[in-house]
Protein backbone atom coordinates (compact mmCIF):
# COMPACT_ATOMS: atom_id res chain seq x y z
CA UNK A 1 0.00 0.00 0.00
CA UNK A 2 1.64 3.27 -1.08
CA UNK A 3 1.67 6.81 0.53
CA UNK A 4 -1.02 9.99 -0.29
CA UNK A 5 2.24 12.27 -0.18
CA UNK A 6 0.72 15.71 -0.87
CA UNK A 7 -2.94 16.74 -1.98
CA UNK A 8 -3.94 20.39 -2.35
CA UNK A 9 -6.01 23.10 -3.94
CA UNK A 10 -4.20 26.34 -4.77
CA UNK A 11 -4.64 30.18 -5.87
CA UNK A 12 -0.99 30.45 -7.02
CA UNK A 13 1.00 28.59 -9.89
CA UNK A 14 1.43 24.99 -9.38
CA UNK A 15 4.90 23.54 -9.58
CA UNK A 16 5.30 20.01 -11.26
CA UNK A 17 8.71 19.69 -9.92
CA UNK A 18 7.04 19.60 -6.36
CA UNK A 19 4.25 16.93 -7.50
CA UNK A 20 7.32 14.96 -8.78
CA UNK A 21 9.45 15.16 -5.73
CA UNK A 22 6.78 14.11 -3.48
CA UNK A 23 6.10 10.79 -5.51
CA UNK A 24 10.13 9.84 -5.42
CA UNK A 25 11.19 7.20 -3.82
CA UNK A 26 14.09 4.42 -4.30
CA UNK A 27 11.23 1.75 -5.01
CA UNK A 28 10.05 3.19 -8.05
CA UNK A 29 10.92 2.14 -11.39
CA UNK A 30 8.19 4.34 -13.13
CA UNK A 31 6.44 7.95 -12.33
CA UNK A 32 3.27 8.82 -14.45
CA UNK A 33 2.16 12.61 -14.68
CA UNK A 34 -0.23 14.10 -15.44
CA UNK A 35 -0.24 18.00 -16.23
CA UNK A 36 -3.38 19.97 -17.04
CA UNK A 37 -2.96 23.21 -18.56
CA UNK A 38 -5.55 25.88 -19.87
CA UNK A 39 -6.31 25.79 -23.70
CA UNK A 40 -7.07 28.44 -26.02
CA UNK A 41 -10.15 26.69 -27.11
CA UNK A 42 -12.92 24.31 -26.21
CA UNK A 43 -15.08 22.98 -28.34
CA UNK A 44 -13.61 24.98 -31.09
CA UNK A 45 -14.51 28.16 -29.49
CA UNK A 46 -12.21 30.64 -28.38
CA UNK A 47 -11.63 31.15 -24.21
CA UNK A 48 -10.63 34.32 -23.39
CA UNK A 49 -10.86 33.61 -19.36
CA UNK A 50 -11.11 30.55 -17.11
CA UNK A 51 -11.47 30.68 -13.59
CA UNK A 52 -11.98 27.60 -11.41
CA UNK A 53 -13.84 27.46 -7.74
CA UNK A 54 -13.68 24.96 -5.47
CA UNK A 55 -16.42 23.79 -2.68
CA UNK A 56 -14.55 23.85 1.00
CA UNK A 57 -14.10 20.38 0.99
CA UNK A 58 -12.77 20.05 -1.95
CA UNK A 59 -9.10 18.86 -0.41
CA UNK A 60 -10.63 16.42 2.02
CA UNK A 61 -12.33 14.87 -1.04
CA UNK A 62 -9.41 14.56 -3.67
CA UNK A 63 -7.27 13.31 -0.86
CA UNK A 64 -10.05 10.48 -0.29
CA UNK A 65 -9.51 9.46 -4.29
CA UNK A 66 -5.84 9.64 -4.16
CA UNK A 67 -5.95 7.20 -0.74
CA UNK A 68 -8.01 4.74 -2.59
CA UNK A 69 -5.50 4.73 -5.54
CA UNK A 70 -2.57 4.41 -3.03
CA UNK A 71 -3.70 1.65 -1.64
CA UNK A 72 -3.73 -0.70 -4.68
CA UNK A 73 -1.04 -2.73 -4.21
CA UNK A 74 1.17 -1.93 -6.72
CA UNK A 75 1.59 1.86 -5.91
CA UNK A 76 4.31 3.34 -3.86
CA UNK A 77 2.91 7.64 -3.42
CA UNK A 78 0.70 9.43 -5.29
CA UNK A 79 0.27 13.37 -5.34
CA UNK A 80 -2.79 15.64 -7.06
CA UNK A 81 -2.67 19.61 -6.97
CA UNK A 82 -5.58 21.49 -8.77
CA UNK A 83 -5.45 25.56 -9.06
CA UNK A 84 -8.46 27.37 -8.22
CA UNK A 85 -8.97 31.42 -9.04
CA UNK A 86 -8.57 33.02 -12.35
CA UNK A 87 -5.89 31.45 -14.73
CA UNK A 88 -4.35 32.63 -17.59
CA UNK A 89 -3.90 30.48 -21.03
CA UNK A 90 -1.14 27.63 -20.55
CA UNK A 91 -1.17 28.24 -17.02
CA UNK A 92 -0.88 25.20 -15.12
CA UNK A 93 -4.34 23.89 -13.60
CA UNK A 94 -3.89 20.62 -11.99
CA UNK A 95 -0.76 17.97 -11.77
CA UNK A 96 -1.03 14.53 -10.73
CA UNK A 97 1.32 11.70 -10.12
CA UNK A 98 1.57 8.43 -9.68
CA UNK A 99 5.12 6.13 -8.56
CA UNK A 100 5.04 2.40 -9.13
CA UNK A 101 7.68 -0.39 -9.17
CA UNK A 102 6.80 -0.27 -12.72
CA UNK A 103 5.89 1.94 -15.41
CA UNK A 104 2.74 0.00 -16.77
CA UNK A 105 1.62 -0.06 -12.78
CA UNK A 106 2.60 3.67 -12.90
CA UNK A 107 0.67 4.60 -16.13
CA UNK A 108 -2.21 2.73 -14.82
CA UNK A 109 -2.17 4.52 -11.46
CA UNK A 110 -1.47 8.13 -12.69
CA UNK A 111 -4.60 7.70 -15.30
CA UNK A 112 -7.08 6.68 -13.00
CA UNK A 113 -6.06 9.27 -10.34
CA UNK A 114 -6.37 12.36 -12.55
CA UNK A 115 -9.70 10.90 -14.12
CA UNK A 116 -11.36 10.02 -10.20
CA UNK A 117 -10.17 13.74 -9.41
CA UNK A 118 -11.68 15.23 -13.05
CA UNK A 119 -14.89 13.13 -12.21
CA UNK A 120 -15.25 13.04 -8.52
CA UNK A 121 -13.67 16.38 -7.25
CA UNK A 122 -15.95 18.94 -6.31
CA UNK A 123 -14.31 21.71 -8.87
CA UNK A 124 -16.04 24.04 -11.05
CA UNK A 125 -14.60 25.31 -13.99
CA UNK A 126 -15.83 28.96 -15.34
CA UNK A 127 -15.26 29.76 -18.98
CA UNK A 128 -16.06 32.85 -20.59
CA UNK A 129 -15.55 32.42 -24.69
CA UNK A 130 -14.32 35.60 -26.87
CA UNK A 131 -17.58 35.33 -28.36
CA UNK A 132 -19.23 36.53 -24.45
CA UNK A 133 -20.52 33.65 -24.07
CA UNK A 134 -20.41 32.27 -20.33
CA UNK A 135 -20.16 28.39 -19.76
CA UNK A 136 -20.11 26.51 -16.25
CA UNK A 137 -18.64 23.33 -15.95
CA UNK A 138 -19.15 21.30 -12.59
CA UNK A 139 -17.53 17.87 -11.47
CA UNK A 140 -17.64 14.95 -14.19
CA UNK A 141 -16.74 16.37 -17.26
Amino acid sequence: MGDVRLVDVRDKPLSVQEVLDAVGDPAAGGIAMFVGTVRDEDGGREVATLEYEAHPDVVSVMREIAARIAARPDVIAVAAVHRVGLLAIGDLAVVVAASCGHRQQAFHAGQDLIDEVKSGAPIWKRQVFRDGEVEWVGAGE
